[in-house]
């Protein structure tokens, strides 16, 4: 989803911050419910498994009952993908927010979600891959080069690399690949298919041989991230006064385009774009931390986790014995707040 209703040039505003006590207790909270909702998620499904089955899947395995299987080989591997999911794409929403100075911002800002899309589908369209992982790493790759396609178009000029250029040539490059994306999707069948069950932002499906190599990309992304807080700390105040302070602006947002093609590209790529994850929980996030970023994605890593587990355990029990993706409920959900946060009189500024 890319918007940019705000102004991304526009000052920070002077936000409350919470006492560092007051952080540590809500980020325990916040850890516990994300607990539980791992928990849901491992024992509640679109198949009722009794508790006591769901107990000796996880400590006394045995691959001839049937139940264990579907909760060992399934849903677990699952509750570890959305766990990963949640953590890239919310820390990649934070991310942008504070490098464009827009609160509308989310990854798909910079065409990464499109590039995936269009990679994707022509992998579909016109290769003869068969292996869901085989489509994830094309994904991924045309995540990247949309990535380093926006960069290359926003610092072209000799003028540098500032938020608002960044964020038309994400949506200009995002907008045409989105289209090529229909177009591709119209003339092949095939490819239609496929990619309309994974625009859905499903998380059905995906085993250990996903999981794996998507988390291996998140945990490099996070990495960058923990690298740029700082750093975007002071861009958030302006270019000129990051400088006064001793912040490389344009160090710092190459640092973010990289953390955000690793994060949300790897998350797209496994499961597709799951909407307004990186919108609403920043959003959340900033409430419980302040304005410091570095709280600020700390909270992220526990709050969007929690809204991907809870979307997908909704999903599997609200129209049994069918599912609904993780990815439709978080647009069910997002929606209304995307409109109230457009509406609202500070959306000027963060």
């Amino acid at each position: 989803m890319t918007a940019t209703l705000a102004r991304p040039d526009a000052a920070p505003a002077a936000a409350p911050r919470a006492p560092a006590a007051g952080r540590r207790l809500w980020l325990w909270l916040w850890l516990g419910a994300l607990a539980v909702a791992v928990l849901l998620s491992i024992a509640v499904g679109a198949k009722p498994v009794p508790l006591p089955q769901v107990w000796d899947a996880l400590f006394r395995y045995d691959p001839a009952v049937l139940d264990q299987v579907i909760v060992r080989d399934q849903r677990l591997p699952r509750t570890v993908l959305a766990i990963v999911v949640g953590c890239a794409l919310a820390v990649a929403g934070a991310l942008m927010q504070g490098m464009t100075r827009n609160p509308l911002a989310d990854p798909g800002l910079l065409g990464v979600s499109a590039g995936a899309s269009f990679a994707m589908t022509l992998a579909v369209a016109f290769l003869p891959i068969t292996s869901l992982l085989g489509y994830i790493w094309f994904a991924f790759a045309g995540a990247v080069v949309a990535t380093v396609a926006v960069y290359a178009l926003g610092s072209a000029g000799g003028h540098g690399v500032g938020p608002l250029t960044l964020t038309l040539a994400g949506v200009s490059i995002g907008a045409v690949l989105s289209g090529l994306t229909v177009t591709l999707t119209l003339l092949h069948s095939n490819a239609f298919l496929s990619v309309r069950v994974w625009e859905s932002g499903s998380l059905a499906d995906r085993g250990w041989e996903v999981v794996l190599p998507v988390g291996l990309f998140v945990l490099a992304g996070l990495g960058f991230a923990a690298g740029a807080a700082r750093g975007l700390n002071a861009v958030a105040l302006g270019d000129d006064l990051a400088t006064a302070l001793g912040a490389n602006a344009r160090r710092t947002r190459f640092v973010v385009v990289v953390a955000v093609t690793l994060l949300c590209g790897a998350a797209t790529a496994a499961i597709g774009p799951a909407w307004f994850v990186g919108l609403m929980v920043p959003h959340a996030a900033r409430r419980f931390a302040g304005t410091d970023q570095r709280w600020l994605l700390t909270f992220c890593l526990v709050l969007g986790p929690v809204l991907m587990l809870c979307s997908d355990v909704l999903g599997r029990v609200v129209v049994r014995p069918d599912e609904l993706q993780a990815g439709l409920i978080t647009a069910f959900v997002g929606g209304p707040v995307l409109i109230w946060l457009a509406r609202r009189t500070r959306m000027r500024s963060l």
